[in-house]
């Protein structure tokens, strides 16, 4: 697994747990219903010549998109450190409690797909910064537009 996807993995896992309890609390009231329960299957359907549409959407929750800013927040704040996630790459692994070394981040930057020197860590990790809140966003996440531009 890649430190993009333990990233994923920590910010969305956690909004998928909190959708998998209101998801189960849900079930569980209308279990002693007649009707049968189904899940909501309104979205695109798929064509055999649609690879975008074909592809099953990767990290979203149901119909939700995972608040970032509120997850980071509640990271920092159980870290008990000093973090500034919003303009920090390394603070932002370190909520996260993910490994923030050089080594780690030139790793996060390989996947993401940064073309420049990575010996100039500080212009690696603003680049890192802006290009790691955009995937987030393209996976499902809600981002704050200050952190996109």
């Amino acid at each position: 697994m890649g430190i993009f996807s333990s990233i994923k993995e920590k910010l969305f896992g956690k909004a998928a747990q909190d959708t998998s309890a209101e998801t189960a609390a849900n079930e569980t009231i209308t279990a002693g219903s007649t009707k049968p329960v189904t899940a909501d299957v309104s979205a695109t359907p798929t064509t055999a010549g649609n690879d975008a549409a074909a592809k099953p959407a990767e990290n979203k929750t149901a119909g939700a998109a995972v608040d970032v800013a509120a997850i980071m927040d509640a990271a920092v704040k159980k870290n008990g450190q000093k973090l500034d996630w919003r303009r920090s790459i390394v603070d932002m692994m370190k909520a996260l409690d993910l490994d923030s070394s050089l080594s780690a981040r030139k790793e996060l930057a390989d996947e993401l797909g940064y073309t420049g020197d990575k010996n100039d860590s500080a212009t690696m990790n603003v680049w890192l910064h802006k290009a790691l809140m955009k995937a987030l966003a393209e996976n499902g996440g809600k981002v704050p537009a200050d952190l996109l531009d």
